[in-house]
C-alpha cells in the first residue's frame, strides 16, 4: 500500500471513530434529558461543555449564553420534572476535525403544569466540540413548545 493509501485509510478511521464518539454524545445527551425530566441533574452536567461559550435556545425560549446561563436553565426545568421521554429521530449528522453538528426531530411526550400528557414533536440543533478527547455539547436549539414558553 502507498502512504497516500495508508493516510487515506487512517483518515477514514478517524472520521469513523469521530462519528461514532458523536453518536455516543447524542445518546448521552438524551439520557440526560430524559433523566432532567424527572428532576435529575447529574447526567445533564456531564454530557455539556463548561465553557463560557456554550448556548442554549430551548422548547420554553430565551437564549442562554455561558455555562452558568445554561446549568440556571437546565436547573430550572428539572424543578419542573415534567416527566415522560423525549428521543431523536431522523438525525443528521456532520462531524468536522473538532466540532459536530446534528439536527433532528425530537419526538416524545412530557407533562404541562396542569398535568396534562403533550406530545413533543419539535426540530433541534446540537452542536458538540472535542474537549479533553470527549465529545461535549456547546449548543442546544429547539423549536418553542407553547406549554413551556415564557
Amino acid at each position: 500500500m502507498t502512504v497516500a493509501g495508508l493516510m487515506a485509510a487512517n483518515t477514514a478511521l478517524a472520521a469513523e471513530k469521530d462519528e461514532q464518539g458523536v453518536r455516543q454524545a447524542v445518546a448521552q445527551f438524551y439520557t440526560a434529558l430524559n433523566a432532567m425530566f424527572t428532576g435529575e441533574l447529574g447526567p445533564m452536567k456531564e454530557a455539556w461543555s463548561h465553557a463560557n461559550d456554550v448556548t442554549y435556545m430551548g422548547p420554553g425560549g430565551g437564549f442562554q449564553v455561558g455555562w452558568d446561563r445554561v446549568l440556571a436553565e437546565w436547573e430550572a426545568q428539572a424543578a419542573k420534572k415534567l416527566g415522560g421521554k423525549v428521543e431523536p429521530a431522523d438525525m443528521r449528522i456532520t462531524v468536522g476535525q473538532n466540532l459536530a453538528i446534528v439536527s433532528d426531530i425530537e419526538k416524545g411526550e412530557n407533562t404541562n403544569a396542569a398535568g396534562k400528557v403533550e406530545n413533543v414533536s419539535i426540530r433541534a440543533t446540537n452542536s458538540f466540540r472535542k474537549e479533553g478527547g470527549k465529545w461535549k455539547m456547546i449548543g442546544h436549539h429547539t423549536d418553542l413548545l407553547p406549554y413551556l414558553a415564557k
